[in-house]
């Protein structure tokens, strides 16, 4: 079982910046391919970025790419997910998850940008950007 909670969330007007943060309740999971995906009203959820716990190559939507940043830091007992967004605009408004697989410790190339890819899922948190 693994437990996601985001934060980070909020308004911010268009080339403004906003950094989102997901804590990761690790338990018998250390290595883990997590991920931040949207959701704006209407549309599909999509993936924004994905790395592995272990290291490796970090995935990137071509919608976001140079704009935003994943990090992770460890703790003891959780991983903290964040992602760093600048110079944001109005469609990146919606509803950010932070997503994480378990079973495998790298991220498929092919697979990181599908929700079906990941089982486990935080609640959201909200991201609106005003132009």
């Amino acid at each position: 079982q693994v437990q996601l909670v985001e934060s980070g969330g909020g308004s911010v007007q268009a080339g403004g910046s906003l950094r989102l943060s997901c804590a990761a309740s690790k338990y018998s999971y250390s290595r883990m391919c997590m991920a931040w995906f949207r959701q704006a009203p209407g549309k599909e959820r999509e993936g924004v970025a994905s790395m592995s716990t272990a290291g490796g190559s970090t995935y990137y939507a071509d919608s976001v790419n140079g704009r935003v940043t994943m990090s992770q830091e460890h703790a003891e007992n959780t991983i903290y997910l964040y992602l760093q967004m600048n110079n944001l605009k109005s469609d990146d408004t919606a509803m950010y998850y932070c997503a994480a697989r378990t079973g495998s410790a790298y991220c498929s190339s092919g697979s990181w940008s599908r929700a079906w890819y990941f089982g486990y899922w935080g609640q959201g948190t909200q991201v609106t950007v005003s132009s």
